[in-house]
């Protein structure tokens, strides 16, 4: 979900001070006597995809003018084609002007990272596995890129270091192993926080096995341990949930998929894709 706006409204508030600087020199120019009539303006999909922002976008608008209406012809999570129109805008023609290229980056961004999430859903849909997204994002663009996975059809891993324990390879090299670094965390972690550990041998996942955890990575692991790694898994607990991630891309994850874990993570959604072009015409 989005944030409530207390939380969203810094965010967007920075990117307009970047974005308008000292005051927007060409639309000042036009109207100099702060005198611009209202107009309206259309968004238009130049290229098929999934769309993510539109009530983000809205609130660019509003932050600019309160007054501005901005109508939404599909919603969020809705397939779009080259050539439709996806939004309304009606205000002052100055703040349509201003706000344009803020609230246009942002929605081709997150729907570009949504389109090509709904293509790794459809890619493992016949397979009762979840796709999660991971913390490799764009720094502050975090909580939108993420949205965006959502919006596509997966489901968030944690968003910052405090949401969860996740031992990794570098953890366990630091702790001296995986019974000691959980051990150590165990003991000063609320018990309501879960504990993912990081795996990439048989052994380390007996260790983790050993030690209760909640969820097993199988990091990087060729099919054929990755096979043995759910057996032993499976065979000792049906509770531990177990999580796939590694240079997952779309031709790799249907393989990873019937293997019969719980969850596959990627960074791609992220990391992968491109911006869905879109265009603004006032008239």
């Amino acid at each position: 979900m989005l944030p409530p706006n207390v939380v969203l409204d810094p965010i967007l508030e920075s990117w307009l001070r970047e974005d308008i600087g000292r005051g927007d020199r060409t639309t000042m120019g036009l109207f100099p006597n702060h005198d611009a009539p209202e107009g309206e303006a259309v968004w238009i999909a130049k290229a098929d995809g999934t769309i993510a922002g539109l009530p983000i976008a809205q609130r660019v608008f509003q932050l600019l003018d309160h007054a501005v209406e901005f109508k939404a012809l599909v919603k969020d999570g809705d397939r779009c084609y080259a050539g439709q129109k996806i939004a309304e805008v009606r205000g002052s023609l100055a703040t349509l002007l201003t706000g344009e290229r803020v609230a246009l980056n942002l929605v081709m961004r997150l729907s570009g990272v949504s389109t090509l999430t709904q293509k790794y859903v459809a890619a493992i849909a016949q397979f009762p596995v979840t796709l999660v997204d991971t913390r490799k994002s764009t720094p502050g663009l975090r909580l939108f890129e993420k949205y965006a996975t959502y919006i596509g059809g997966a489901i968030n891993h944690r968003f910052g270091l405090d949401d969860a324990v996740m031992i990794k390879d570098n953890h366990i090299a630091a702790a001296g192993g995986i019974k000691e670094a959980v051990n150590r965390v165990r003991k000063v972690i609320p018990f309501t926080t879960a504990i993912e550990v990081e795996t990439e041998s048989i052994d380390q996942v007996q260790a983790a096995l050993e030690m209760d955890v909640d969820v097993i990575m199988l990091d990087n692991m060729p099919t054929e341990l990755m096979k043995q790694a759910i057996a032993l898994i499976r065979n000792h607990s049906h509770e531990v949930k177990i999580e796939a991630s590694g240079n997952i891309t779309l031709d790799t994850i249907h393989k990873v998929a019937e293997l019969g874990m719980d969850y596959i993570s990627t960074s791609a959604m992220v990391t992968r894709s491109a911006w869905l072009d879109l265009s603004m015409n006032i008239h």
